[in-house]
């Protein structure tokens, strides 16, 4: 099996069918968009609208809140900067982890793949509870028999499935179809405030120094940072890319522009529907809703039905977007002779890691099954639990590629063989890293409160982490013929 693997592992899709091989190249024609769409469709724009910014409203710097999306966009542009630049250097897919290898050795890259290969998976895990509640709601608001939401939940987990089986292109379509209508009713609201002026006019928290610095900005930095989570599919889907040294940058770029400009943009007209002397006491009072009201006040009854069945099919993409991921997370592990090498294997027809998303299906299923055994609250338990060890699991691999950046042009440089520019390779991201490390250190701070509100449940993160990194790092250190490439 190894020398299939080792021989298949350059050899086109192609020429892997030719004499009976199994394929281990993934096929797909995504472009710049389509991969924008994977990204933005994983970040979940209406569901941050509807959580993580109330939150950030709540518990943050108020009403100038918006500004501090301004800065978590710069402080991911920055990273951006040094992982675009370290891209030509890293020839295969593997997202972060390769990179991170290329930086800091391949030990610390497996130990690396280990922590987000279990973020992204309990994000997805954990984004289930919240559907099958959303949808629980959304139909019993429509007066039909409340229905567990575990039932709920597995009918969106048999659709995710059966798309993941699939060639990457038609999860693309889906995607692109539902992010165009959730972020085309939040558009529609955006524009309904400004039109009409707002509440109590348009809000000047976002240009006001002493409302931005009020409160707890930090803690809205934390909130601002998390909405950006799944980005990494930049990286994740370059076999699928059409011509990825340039389709990775540009996608990259473009994915957090438009993320960041979104929910600055939308979160300002948020707080301006509601009206700046208001809206804080309205996000501490109830956040949940601060969006479906000023829904209702400015786009009327079938507004908010249109954003209460968004918000539902907002969270199915970004459960469908991370399914993805995870299922080329073992993909490209099991080429890397990490798990067994079936689970390497594309679908000869649809050029899909068909096999590796039915591994993540399966681990998946269990996961909701035991939450429904354990009759665990689907948000207050089991998606709170699980998005704790995906917030600290993916703001560590972000930390962890940016100083890889910094290692591996420090070695070029020393080298004689810097190819590119020092704002490139050294400023900008040396001050994103600042930026991140800030961020770290919030969420450390305060993990207990976004576990609910329990200390041994954050330090059982953080350890579960720690585990996985020595997972990997250990099998990596005894299987010297494991390699990231």
């Amino acid at each position: 099996m190894s020398n299939q693997i080792e021989e298949s592992s350059s050899a086109p899709a192609a020429a892997a069918t030719a004499d009976g091989r199994p394929h281990r190249k993934l096929r797909g024609t995504l472009g710049v968009w389509g991969i924008v769409f994977v990204v933005v469709a994983a970040a979940s724009p209406l569901g941050v609208m509807g959580g993580p910014v109330p939150l950030g409203i709540a518990s943050g710097n108020g009403i100038g809140f918006p500004a501090i999306f301004v800065v978590s966009t710069l402080i991911i542009l920055l990273f951006a900067v040094g992982f675009t630049a370290l891209t030509p250097y890293v020839p295969d897919a593997g997202a972060f982890y390769s990179y991170i290898g290329k930086g800091l050795g391949r030990v610390t890259g497996f130990g690396f793949a280990f922590v987000a290969l279990i973020s992204y998976l309990t994000l997805e895990v954990a984004v289930y509870g919240l559907i099958g509640q959303g949808a629980q709601a959304l139909f019993a608001s429509y007066g039909l028999p409340s229905i567990h939401w575990g039932i709920w939940a597995f009918v969106a987990f048999a659709i995710v499935t059966a798309l993941g089986h699939f060639n990457i292109d038609l999860s693309r379509n889906v995607l692109g179809v539902l992010l165009i209508g959730e972020v085309a009713i939040v558009l529609a609201l955006d524009a309904a405030v400004v039109f009409s002026g707002g509440q109590e006019g348009l809000s000047t928290g976002i240009v006001t120094p002493s409302e931005i610095l009020s409160g707890a900005p930090g803690i809205a930095l934390l909130f601002a940072i998390l909405s950006f989570i799944g980005f990494e599919a930049t990286a994740v889907f370059r076999d699928e890319a059409r011509d990825p040294l340039r389709t990775i940058p540009k996608a990259t770029y473009l994915a957090v522009i438009l993320i960041g400009v979104f929910y600055t943009v939308s979160t300002w007209a948020l707080i301006s529907a509601v009206g700046d002397s208001k809206a804080v006491e309205q996000a501490q009072a109830d956040p949940s809703t601060l969006l479906p009201n000023a829904t209702e006040q400015y786009l009327g009854t079938v507004g908010l039905h249109i954003v209460q069945v968004l918000f539902v099919t907002s969270l199915f993409a970004c459960i469908l977007s991370f399914h993805n991921i995870v299922a080329r997370y073992v993909f490209t592990l099991s080429n890397r002779r990490v798990f067994p090498g079936q689970f390497g294997e594309a679908h000869a027809t649809h050029g899909s890691p068909h096999i590796a998303s039915g591994v993540d299906a399966i681990v998946v299923a269990v996961a909701i099954g035991v939450a429904i055994l354990f009759q665990l609250d689907p948000v207050t338990q089991f998606y709170t639990w699980l998005a704790g060890i995906s917030t600290v699991g993916v703001t560590s691999l972000l930390i962890a590629t940016t100083v890889a950046v910094l290692a591996f042009f420090t070695r070029r440089k020393r080298a004689g063989q810097l190819e590119v520019s020092t704002w490139r390779a050294f400023i900008a991201p040396a001050l994103g890293l600042v930026g991140l490390v800030i961020s770290f250190v919030l969420i450390l701070q305060n993990l207990p409160g976004l576990v609910g509100n329990s200390t041994p449940i954050a330090i059982g993160v953080v350890a579960l982490l720690v585990a996985f990194f020595a997972l990997g790092a250990g099998i990596a250190a005894r299987r010297p013929h494991v390699t990231l490439e």
